[in-house]
């Protein structure tokens, strides 16, 4: 039996998509096994998202080379999208596909068997208009289930290159995201979090059907307890879509937002779609409809031209927006973006310590987010024993508000939903006490 190893790098939909590909080499009769083994077929879904995802994409192709000589080397991911003819000139790749086609993988592992000749099936991602379908009607080893209902964007942000790693925005068709949304159902997941390049996009090139028609019709799919946004930009949370939050029970109570900037002229460099208020405003409709709601965010500190002015700024503001947690990035040059190229760059130094300061500013947030749900029994879906101890007999798992909760219990709860009071709340993760394990059939609503 042939074997197939994979190893995937950046994005939450580049594991997606990797399992998608597992998917396809099942079928051929593959079993996968660990990237760390001697394998016939090595995978690497590479990410381009900074110059460093690049290195560490070429340090792990090289990796696998290593490992097996005799192996057949399949490149694909963003970095393959990117630059195809850098990756093709690695000694030992034999298959470049980028960012499509990635359902011809099987057809050119063959060809290369036979011809042994290397092979470059990277196309102009601009030029497509079609979502990719790559069937993942389970995971390897996950409880809450990802679906791509998207890709690429058509933002163009002056610090990113994925519209030229992933082209413009497709969405992907509605029947069938329902269907793949039933089978993971039928499979045993109880959350979906919807997924893409640009989630809260989902529709804009489709015929009146946009991310809201999408949730209602989600929330009408027997079995499903949970739908979660992956990610969606403050300028896409339309009243349509506060019309969802408000009348489905499904929809979690956590939202990523990206803000990336807390004042009005970095975010106007940036070539953001909202101002501070904007992005204010909006916020202050969901806690409007659903008060305990956690607001999650990403934030990028010293982009070029940001003076301490500008900092102080944004810091208040996200003080004032109250998140849930940050997620903190310093700005990192990104050739072939405009950003990359504009004078004013921040020293490293300045950085690195507005980001310890913005990192403080979340742990404070975060821990001000939980102590009010201390208490309160909430409704949990283990995902695993808890990595720190994982001999202690403790689970780790999420709330539908996205508070990571650590709690006595054994394995045969992994996937499922119980109830669990929040004893004490921390930074990272909180403690709480297993009450009761839920029926397949609600018996009780909180």
């Amino acid at each position: 039996m042939p074997n197939v190893a994979f190893h995937t790098l950046g994005c939450k939909v580049n594991f997606y998509e990797t399992e998608g590909i597992w998917q396809l080499f099942k079928k051929e009769g593959y079993e996968q096994v660990d990237f760390e083994r001697k394998a016939d077929v090595y995978l690497i879904n590479t990410c381009t998202v900074t110059n460093t995802g690049d290195k560490k994409s070429r340090q792990v192709i090289r990796r696998a080379i290593r490992r097996n000589p005799d192996a057949i080397i399949a490149v694909t991911g963003c970095y393959a999208q990117t630059s195809p003819a850098e990756v093709a000139a690695i000694p030992g790749v034999d298959i470049v596909v980028g960012t499509q086609d990635r359902d011809q993988i099987i057809p050119l592992i063959n060809r290369y068997r036979q011809e042994r000749q290397p092979i470059n099936a990277v196309r102009n991602i601009m030029k497509t208009r079609e979502f990719e379908e790559l069937d993942v009607p389970e995971f390897t080893d996950r409880t809450r289930a990802f679906l791509k209902i998207q890709e690429g964007c058509n933002n163009f942000c002056t610090f990113c290159i994925i519209p030229w790693s992933r082209g413009l925005l497709r969405s992907r068709k509605p029947e069938s995201v329902l269907t793949q949304a039933r089978q993971l159902v039928d499979a045993g997941y109880k959350e979906i979090v919807l997924t893409g390049i640009h989630t809260g996009g989902y529709g804009e090139d489709l015929d009146d059907y946009g991310l809201a028609k999408l949730l209602w019709d989600l929330d009408k799919v027997d079995g499903l307890k949970r739908i979660r946004i992956s990610s969606i930009e403050a300028s896409q949370i339309s009243d349509e879509v506060l019309e969802v939050l408000q009348g489905s029970d499904k929809m979690c109570r956590h939202f990523h937002v990206p803000l990336q900037a807390g004042d009005d002229r970095v975010l106007k460099r940036m070539r953001r779609k909202y101002t501070t208020a904007e992005f204010g405003s909006k916020i202050e409709k969901i806690h409007r409809i659903m008060p305990e709601a956690a607001i999650t965010t990403d934030v990028i500190v010293g982009f070029p031209g940001e003076t301490e002015e500008m900092f102080r700024n944004g810091y208040r503001f996200m003080e004032q927006m109250q998140f849930a947690e940050m997620h903190v990035f310093p700005y990192s040059k990104r050739t072939g973006t405009p950003a990359a190229r504009m004078e004013d760059q921040v020293d490293e130094e300045v950085k690195n310590q507005r980001v310890h300061e913005l990192i403080d500013l979340s742990e404070r947030m975060q821990l001000a987010y939980a102590k009010p749900f201390v208490g309160q029994v909430l409704e949990v879906i283990p995902e695993r024993p808890y990595k720190e101890a994982p001999e202690s007999g403790l689970l780790m798992g999420y709330t539908d508000n996205y508070l990571q909760v650590v709690f006595r219990g054994t394995e045969d709860l992994l996937g499922q939903i119980v109830q669990v009071k929040i004893d004490e709340a921390g930074v990272n993760e909180c403690l709480g006490s297993h009450v009761r394990t839920l029926d397949s059939v609600r018996s009780a609503v909180i």
